[in-house]
């Protein structure tokens, strides 16, 4: 009873600090991560020593990083890779081979031990995702030339961290009784040991699983679903350990297996909240391993291997970034935004057997990685300002960048500027250009900016909130301006700048989100849509129309509505629930993808009719020929090398597609 009572009592002490300490990060727009470690740090038995024996905690906190690597088995997307591999295996995989070997030779050079070296390659190598992702998203960088390198090198480094997380408790094992040959030997077996249960459970998963989880959902039971998602991560992660791999290897493998499901993104719901609070726990048992009573002591290493840490990751970034034909900014930028330890550096600590470190040497790992991601937030904040001040031509850059917008808007007037492609940005300019009417579009996504140019489409990278971007797509000799961004603070900071320029263009807005209504109106916009709205009011009209109510007096009450900023729907129960919680069959993403034609293409020479699956419901939306872009194409067009071609459809149907185009092989 006292044990119980002891953990118990121990766990409140922590949600209650931690509750207090995250709020004030968040008021300070700091990552929560760092309010977990302060707490345990404060908390721990070195420090206050509210919490005595962590061990009970620990046990519970360890199931946190089980349910990180299940997440981010259920976020691991083939196509994404393909999509994205020169970030992620170009420059990620040679991040992650490079840090390795100099941390790693650095460390046996000042007198880690082989075993302890190999343990420290692998801390020091990671970066930490949810500060960097969180920390760029509300910067506007996430889908900037710097942020698209850091995402991809990020996603490298979260599947990198699946052969240290099976081999270093081998090390362990072996380390105080074993010749070299043993433990290679030992080693072998284990990545062999990986690979069987990795096939076993993949293979396997996809023949239990889904028949499992399809007959779960016809159940339409919430509680049942969860249940089965929970069973499934500690399941797998039992299976593995039982043939001496980690319970993270096990939940990893299933969440891959998951992720090709209907059901992926319900049960990316089900299984955060449980992630969070548990993976909370595991970074505040993190912070009590922190010594702070002996951290005067070995405060100059600490801050020596800090300032190595971040000079080294960001030297080893910015070489990678230029042998791969990044610009010298890009690519010091990306090394800054990643020069730091990660959570997952904190997970193979955690696993690393006494005998491998000394509590000295753990110390001071532990005190750099913490101290790392602390600074990281500064790091980001100014990494802009520290690449125009070291790299001169990097300002010339974004100089040239502002000067090609020029050219093209040089000699347009009366146009469109469109902020944001995305999905309503391009049916916006489609509208636009069916009335004859000329327009610019900025976007910040290079993907899609490349895809538009592909297709012929007068679209130019650029930040949008910037006043130069603006000035450069001819805002002031714009009849109108579209801001059609997915973040609504993008769309607040562009309409201020925008309403700065020009006095009297009408900015028309879109917002995801009715809070975001009245600061969009204070900003300067002279329309704003709620999307939320929008809906109720289409919905609402067509409603009334069927029960034959005068489609002028429909109209007259919607434009009333509109007229009102929406103000007579804004009042709404919002009840317990965002949505329903039966509703486990999500519907497939449908979207456009540029297929281009290279030589050797089976579909060259070939009519579309010919060229396209028959039983897929995929629709032409334009051939770009030489410049020319061709509207909604006949079906008995003959395509031509160097032809590309929009089409619309869901993803697994695009992938049939391009696969039959290329290759003619459904």
């Amino acid at each position: 009873m006292t044990m119980q009572h002891d953990t118990m009592a121990s766990l409140l002490i922590l949600l209650i600090i931690s509750v207090v300490a995250v709020v004030g990060l968040r008021r300070l727009r700091l990552p929560a991560i760092l309010g977990y470690l302060f707490v345990g740090v404060v908390a721990g038995p070195y420090s206050l020593g509210w919490i005595g024996d962590v061990k009970d905690i620990h046990l519970i906190a360890e199931f946190g990083v089980v349910f990180l690597l299940f997440m981010l088995g259920l976020e691991f997307s083939l196509p994404r890779l393909i999509a994205m591999r020169r970030a992620v295996m170009g420059m990620g995989g040679a991040q992650v081979i490079a840090t390795a070997v100099v941390t790693g030779v650095a460390a046996w050079l000042m007198g880690f031990s082989p075993a302890a070296a190999f343990v420290l390659a692998g801390v020091l190598t990671v970066s930490s995702t949810a500060i960097v992702i969180k920390q760029l998203g509300e910067q506007l960088e996430l889908n900037s030339r710097h942020g698209n390198n850091a995402v991809g090198v990020l996603l490298f480094q979260d599947l990198a961290v699946i052969p240290f997380l099976i081999i270093i408790p081998v090390l362990g094992v072996q380390a105080g009784d074993a010749t070299t040959a043993q433990l290679s030997l030992k080693i072998a077996l284990t990545i062999a040991a990986g690979i069987i249960a990795a096939a076993a459970l993949f293979f396997g998963g996809r023949w239990v699983l889904r028949p499992l989880f399809r007959e779960i959902a016809r159940a339409r039971s919430a509680e049942l679903f969860t249940i089965a998602v929970l069973l499934v991560v500690l399941g797998a992660g039992w299976l593995t350990n039982q043939v001496g791999l980690s319970y993270e290897l096990g939940a990893f493998l299933a969440g891959i297996v998951l992720s090709e499901t209907q059901y992926k993104h319900q049960i990316e719901t089900d299984v955060r909240p449980f992630r969070d609070v548990l993976l909370g726990l595991f970074f505040i048992t993190i912070g009590m391993m922190l010594n702070v009573r002996e951290l005067p002591d070995v405060f100059v290493w600490v801050l020596l291997l800090l300032g190595l840490l971040v000079v080294i990751k960001t030297s080893i970034i910015f070489v990678i970034g230029r042998a791969m034909g990044e610009e010298p900014g890009v690519a010091l930028r990306t090394g800054l935004v990643l020069a730091q330890g990660g959570e997952f550096g904190f997970a193979m600590l955690a696993i690393t057997a006494p005998e491998i470190m000394t509590d000295y040497q753990r110390q001071i790992v532990l005190a750099v990685v913490i101290f790392s991601m602390v600074l990281t937030p500064i790091l980001i904040k100014i990494n802009g300002l520290i690449a125009k001040h070291m790299v001169p031509s990097y300002k010339k850059n974004r100089a040239e960048q502002t000067e090609a917008i020029s050219q093209f808007t040089n000699e347009l007037s009366g146009h469109v500027v469109i902020c944001g492609f995305g999905r309503v940005g391009q049916n916006v300019a489609r509208l636009l250009q069916s009335e004859g009417f000329e327009y610019a579009a900025i976007e910040i996504d290079p993907d899609i900016v490349q895809q538009a140019l592909q297709a012929g489409l007068p679209v130019h990278f650029g930040n949008s909130t910037h006043a130069d971007i603006l000035e450069a797509a001819g805002l002031s000799r714009a009849r109108a301006l579209v801001i059609s961004h997915l973040d609504d603070s993008a769309a607040i900071k562009t309409t201020e700048v925008a309403r700065s320029l020009v006095a009297k263009i009408p900015i028309m807005v879109r917002a995801r989100t009715d809070e975001q209504l009245d600061p969009l109106y204070e900003a300067g916009a002279t329309d704003v849509v709620a999307s939320i709205y929008e809906m109720s009011l289409v919905l609402s009209g067509n409603v009334l129309r069927a029960l034959n109510v005068p489609v002028s007096k429909v109209i007259r009450q919607i434009q009333e509505i509109r007229r009102e900023n929406y103000a007579p729907l804004r009042h709404t129960y919002a009840g317990n629930r965002a949505r329903d919680s039966n509703d486990f069959i999500p519907l497939a993403p449908r979207t456009l993808r540029n297929i281009s034609l290279v030589e050797g293409a089976f579909a060259i020479g070939r009519t579309l009719e010919g060229c396209l699956p028959s039983n897929k419901t995929i629709v032409v939306d334009a051939i770009n020929r030489s410049g020319i872009r061709g509207e909604t194409p006949q079906s008995d067009t003959v395509l031509q090398q160097g032809d590309t071609l929009t089409l619309y459809g869901a993803p697994e149907e695009l992938d049939s597609a391009e696969h039959f185009l290329l290759s003619g092989r459904e």
